[in-house]
């Protein structure tokens, strides 16, 4: 494995400037950190509003490429040539039959179930980590994972010709595990959770120097994760929606989706307009839906134990600030048990023909919760907000969702199973009414 070295800073562009903590202001230069010095706090990503108001236009964005990139004046990178593989513009799909399944007028599916090139959002936020490192100097990159974020790491640093070693906790889903393996980097299957994969890393990265996307890049990293945002509100005409529901794990999805919105209004892109903030956990990891629910401030840490091992986060890193976010917005935190995740990923498979993973059908259940308990109106235009594919996690429904009929090869056999399969369809159904 190929040591990385780290380079001056590159030129950067003139839409950011340096790195800022979150917590005391205090400011830094644009190189691999990600904690502040004086106080700990997060870092984060400083823009030039007044210029990018003067530069960029919805018809420049228009113009650019289908992918995330048409954003690039809003992205931390300084590359005229980033690592474009196809990520973002996946598809908002208005929903009908699970809207009125759940009595909504207007409801959206933001599939990242289809994103590029690993059907999952983390390809957002390694496309723009994987530039900056380039940028940075780095020749080996590496991520603390559940599963979604080594499948992208891996494709996108094998894309981009970059070594590549990842950390995942030993016992993952078989299908991320190959999704990873396929691209050809080290992986490290830590015997611990994904809390203690992520403290290895942070010494791995201190001895090694290597690029980790979540880690010494994760200013950069996380800011990918606004394109979220960005594309919502373009795919709904320049508007932004009432509502949105979004699972969380670290946290830091959330809030940039919230910060994505904002840069937009900022920079008259948008009109200025509130939107409510709602976060989905699993019961077996849900830090911030307890804090939440107890008016807490603060966030104590849990051991995962759910079938949504992709957001099984314990100590979620921006858990405060998605509290913060769903309380100024007026919005909600719930949990939901891993019978109704697995609920929600056949519901939505169900009526729009998407198939989830478990983050997903977190987010359908607690779309469902919530409506159920009057806390979403439904004139409001909600966005849902899926984030992975479900093929990388058939473990999690399998058992549940019934067998094929084995016929023989003759009319009879195949009308005596018709026969039984809608008696079991009028079965599902009289439970359903019940």
């Amino acid at each position: 494995m190929t040591q990385a070295i780290q380079a001056s800073t590159t030129q950067t562009a003139a839409t950011f400037s340096a790195l800022r903590c979150k917590e005391c202001s205090a400011e830094y230069e644009l190189k691999a950190i990600h904690v502040c010095e004086f106080c700990f706090g997060p870092l984060e990503v400083v823009y030039d509003y007044s210029a990018l108001r003067r530069t960029v236009t919805r018809e420049s964005i228009q113009a650019g490429p289908n992918s995330i990139w048409r954003y690039r004046s809003f992205l931390p990178v300084a590359s005229d040539r980033p690592i474009d593989v196809g990520t973002g513009m996946t598809p908002l799909v208005k929903t009908n039959r699970l809207a009125r399944r759940l009595g909504l007028k207007n409801l959206y599916i933001k599939n990242d179930a289809v994103n590029m090139p690993t059907l999952s959002f983390k390809d957002r936020v390694v496309s723009v980590a994987l530039t900056r490192a380039r940028e940075l100097g780095f020749t080996t990159v590496s991520c603390a994972s559940t599963g979604n974020l080594a499948n992208s790491t891996a494709a996108i640093a094998a894309h981009a010709g970059l070594d590549c070693c990842v950390f995942i906790p030993a016992d993952l889903e078989a299908g991320k595990v190959l999704g990873t393996l396929i691209y050809g980097p080290t992986v490290m299957a830590v015997q611990g959770n994904y809390d203690q994969v992520n403290r290895l890393c942070s010494e791995v990265a201190n001895t090694h120097g290597w690029g980790f996307v979540n880690i010494n890049l994760r200013p950069y990293y996380s800011e990918g994760s606004k394109t979220l945002g960005y594309e919502v509100a373009e795919q709904l005409g320049w508007q932004l929606p009432d509502h949105i529901v979004a699972p969380l794990a670290s946290g830091s999805l959330f809030t940039k989706i919230y910060k994505g919105f904002q840069e937009f209004i900022k920079v008259g892109l948008v009109d200025d307009k509130a939107v409510r903030f709602s976060g989905a956990q699993a019961e077996g990891c849900s830090p911030i839906a307890q804090a939440f629910r107890e008016g807490r401030d603060f966030i104590n840490p849990v051991k995962p134990n759910t079938v949504a091992k992709s957001i099984a986060i314990g100590n979620p890193a921006d858990g405060v600030y998605a509290l913060d976010v769903a309380r100024k917005t007026n919005g909600n935190i719930e949990s939901v048990n891993d019978a109704e995740i697995i609920d929600g990923i056949k519901l939505l498979a169900e009526t729009e023909g998407i198939f989830t993973e478990t983050a997903g059908g977190t987010t359908i259940a607690v779309l469902k919760k919530l409506v159920e308990a009057g806390k979403i109106d439904p004139d409001e235009t909600t966005v849902a907000y899926i984030t992975g594919n479900g093929l990388k996690t058939q473990e999690a429904v399998q058992g549940c969702i019934g067998e094929p009929f084995t016929i023989e090869p003759k009319l009879d056999s195949f009308e005596r199973a018709l026969e039984r399969s809608q008696t079991l369809d009028r079965l599902e159904w009289q439970q359903v009414l019940v």
